[in-house]
């Protein structure tokens, strides 16, 4: 469907990720005049450092599927089901809580080395203008003079800064994990159907994995999540590849046997598929000031930061980019001011708000009810598999999952249907 009230529109969108680019192609497919100021070249994308562990679920990648961006259906690997595992404090090598849930559809994970360069390439072809281009504040103000609307979507740099703290909005100002991606292959597959195999150590951080595609062909990732100053925030002192694997395996191998087990004969994907770093999730305000006093409307990852250990980072990217391309096509040839940013990040938020909090709510001590959840999971199918589609769809999490009193009851009624 082509908008001709989009013909004369020209927007602006700094960041070329998975957002950027998803939002940038849906409004040339209906007619806007679009630029993407990108940071690096496609081909030193290809070649640099993983950008993440982007684990997609049928709910966001339906979006990149409207729009025709799903270039990797018949050769990436599916993920099929979450696996939820926790230790046995008191029997070393055994699991106090083992349990499988179902997806719905499957998901898939496409190495952002492997996709953000195809999908540059597509933008480009569907008639996009890619600037490559480090955007300082000048360079933002050149935008803002030249676009009816600028977006900014990098989740990093000078320009991020521009959008300010929100407080009521982010419980947490440090980081609540220290974070490695460890990409391999040679891993022993999980037997039946693939998972994101999720493993909860107590008081000492998590550890998932599940498979993926990367830009050598299929493989896993490993993503290790470390309470600050306990023995899983053990990255500062590696200094190369191999000693990035080698600490990943060690992980493993102290706290989780079975994992350790599929892993004895791992190799990097590459030297660049590693990475480690920390960040404390974060929620700014959605618009920010220029100097010029022209507004910039802020998106995903630049407003929107949580913690990995939900995977949600890139499902949040794809839904936010539909919502706001939904509401730039509903606006049709009105201003794009201040009313109309605020508005669609709450129309945004209305969904992130639930991500965010089920997020947070991890990232803390697991309080008695949910301790109770996913203990019961195991001799519970049905609740396995739909904490399992919750991944696909974070809002059917509340108030059940996070409400005690909701708890109690949402498990009798299950009791009493069995």
């Amino acid at each position: 469907m082509i908008i001709e009230a989009g013909s004369n529109k020209r927007i602006t969108i700094v960041g070329g990720g998975q957002s950027g680019l998803q939002l940038g192609i849906g409004l040339l497919d209906n007619g806007y005049e679009v630029e993407v100021v990108q940071n690096r070249t496609a081909e030193e994308i290809a070649a640099g450092r993983v950008l993440s562990s982007q684990c997609m679920f049928d709910g966001a990648l339906s979006h990149e599927r409207a729009l025709g961006l799903n270039f990797w259906d018949d050769v990436c690997p599916t993920v099929d089901s979450i696996n939820f595992t926790v230790p046995a404090p008191d029997q070393p090598g055994a699991k106090a809580i083992d349990w499988n849930g179902r997806l719905d559809a499957p998901g898939q994970s496409v190495d952002q080395r492997v996709k953000i360069p195809r999908w540059m390439a597509e933008f480009e072809r569907r008639g996009g203008r890619l600037t490559i281009l480090d955007a300082g504040i000048d360079d933002i103000e050149a935008c803002a003079r030249r676009s009816d609307l600028v977006i900014v979507a990098a989740g990093k740099g000078e320009i991020v800064r521009l959008f300010e703290r929100d407080a009521e909005k982010s419980p947490y100002d440090t980081p609540q994990r220290a974070l490695a991606l460890t990409y391999v292959t040679g891993m022993v597959p999980r037997p039946g159907h693939s998972a994101v195999c999720f493993n909860l150590i107590p008081g000492v951080g998590e550890y998932f994995c599940f498979p993926a595609l990367t830009t050598s062909g299929p493989c896993e990732i490993m993503v290790l999540e470390g309470l600050p100053g306990g023995p899983m925030d053990c990255w500062k002192d590696v200094k190369s590849p191999s000693e990035h694997l080698a600490r990943s395996k060690w992980v493993l191998d102290t706290f989780l046997p079975w994992e350790a087990e599929r892993c004895r004969d791992i190799a990097l994907t590459d030297d660049n598929g590693i990475l480690a770093g920390a960040f404390a999730p974060t929620i700014r305000k959605p618009i920010a000031r220029l100097p010029s006093g022209a507004l910039v409307l802020g998106l995903a990852d630049a407003v929107c930061l949580n913690d990995p250990i939900t995977g949600q980072g890139s499902n949040n990217a794809s839904k936010a980019a539909k919502i706001y391309l939904d509401r730039i096509l509903a606006h049709g040839d009105r201003p794009f001011d201040a009313a109309f940013m605020q508005a669609t990040f709450d129309a945004y938020w209305a969904y992130a708000q639930f991500v965010t909090g089920w997020t947070n709510a991890l990232l803390a001590p697991p309080p008695p009810h949910v301790l109770k959840i996913m203990g019961t999971a195991g001799a519970a199918p049905t609740l396995a598999r739909r904490i399992a589609n919750g991944f696909n769809d974070p809002t059917d999490f509340f108030p059940w999952f996070a409400v005690p009193e909701e708890a109690d009851l949402y498990l009798e009624s299950l009791q009493a249907a069995a």
